[in-house]
């Protein structure tokens, strides 16, 4: 039998894994109470439970005014998410002087149009991380950011280090995603009830995810699973950072701060800084020091984790699969 004619029970490991490797990346959950009374929330995600079985997971858009009348919002962006919310941002940003934007690229290289990405074949392994990005895309029947999102508006700016002064910055420091997913993983082992987030220790964490796969809906409850995983942004960075910061956070957030300055001084009045949610902390802080302040938030909706009615259990769909991969197999 062919690798693209495998029973669909062999699809579990790389699940499995891949929500694992969810405890290593960016995202937060954050509590509902509370949070949308203040200009900035604690937290730049959060996952909201409607307490009927499902919910939402959210992310912030934060607006910052200095006493000149400039502002600058500090959007956060989850990697993979529902294509309706990837709309409803590139609406906001028409009406953006400059978006400033995250992507490690080589330093002429051409911006991504919505959905050249999914018509060029990558080699497996190319983007490591772009890969784990896409699996969990099909998996969780979402969107991937770079497919939706126009960055050829004339208004979007990048705004981060290019592939070769961040892969030089990495060697100089000896860091890579390895080390600092190993530096996760030794703290984890120091304390693990520290490190075990909202669903316990690892076998818990197994154990939920078996009855996520054995449940109705599976589609949705594995998103609401890992929607849950995505707990505490700060701790998260904390076992990312180091003494002097890290590459892949603070010297990129330096690249993004320089390139704002710039903005700012050509005369824009209003900017949105586009990043990942795990990268708007320290952001904050800066922006802070540049003499703005939170005036305003309000949260978007990334994935939609409501109960739908009527749909197949996990065991059904896996079992029609597989009578479907075997019935080609005996033709």
């Amino acid at each position: 039998m062919s690798s693209s004619k495998r029973l669909p029970f062999a699809r579990l490991t790389p699940v499995l894994t891949a929500l694992l490797l969810l405890n290593f990346l960016n995202t937060a959950r954050a509590d509902e109470k509370g949070a949308a009374k203040k200009a900035e929330p604690e937290k730049y995600v959060r996952f909201v439970d409607d307490r009927h079985g499902g919910g939402r997971l959210e992310t912030a858009a934060v607006t910052f005014r200095n006493q000149a009348g400039q502002t600058v919002k500090l959007v956060a962006a989850v990697h993979i998410g529902e294509t309706a919310y990837y709309q409803e941002l590139n609406k906001a940003f028409e009406k953006d002087d400059a978006v400033l934007y995250e992507l490690v690229k080589e330093k002429d290289a051409l911006l991504p149009r919505p959905g050249q990405l999914k018509e060029r074949k990558q080699e497996p392994g190319e983007n490591p991380i772009g890969d784990i990005q896409r699996f969990l895309k099909d998996t969780l029947k979402l969107d991937y950011q770079l497919d939706v999102i126009d960055y050829t508006r004339p208004n979007f700016v990048h705004a981060d280090l290019d592939r070769a002064t961040f892969e030089k910055m990495q060697a100089d420091r000896g860091e890579s995603m390895t080390t600092l997913m190993l530096k996760q993983f030794m703290a984890a082992m120091n304390d693990p009830k520290k490190f075990a987030g909202p669903q316990g220790t690892t076998e818990d964490m197994l154990k939920d995810a078996v009855k996520v796969l054995t449940r109705p809906d599976m589609e949705r409850q594995l998103k609401l699973y890992v929607a849950r995983q995505m707990d505490d942004l700060e701790r998260m960075t904390a076992g990312l950072e180091g003494p002097d910061g890290s590459v892949i956070l603070t010297e990129r957030n330096k690249a993004c701060m320089k390139v704002l300055s710039d903005t700012l001084g050509s005369g824009k009045k209003n900017v949105s800084i586009f990043y990942g949610a795990a990268h708007l902390p320290d952001m904050s802080k800066r922006l802070r020091a540049m003499g703005f302040e939170p005036v305003a938030s309000e949260w978007h909706m990334a994935w939609d984790l409501a109960i739908r009615a009527d749909e197949p259990s996990a065991i059904e769909k896996l079992l029609m699969e597989a009578i479907d991969v075997l019935s080609e197999g005996l033709e």
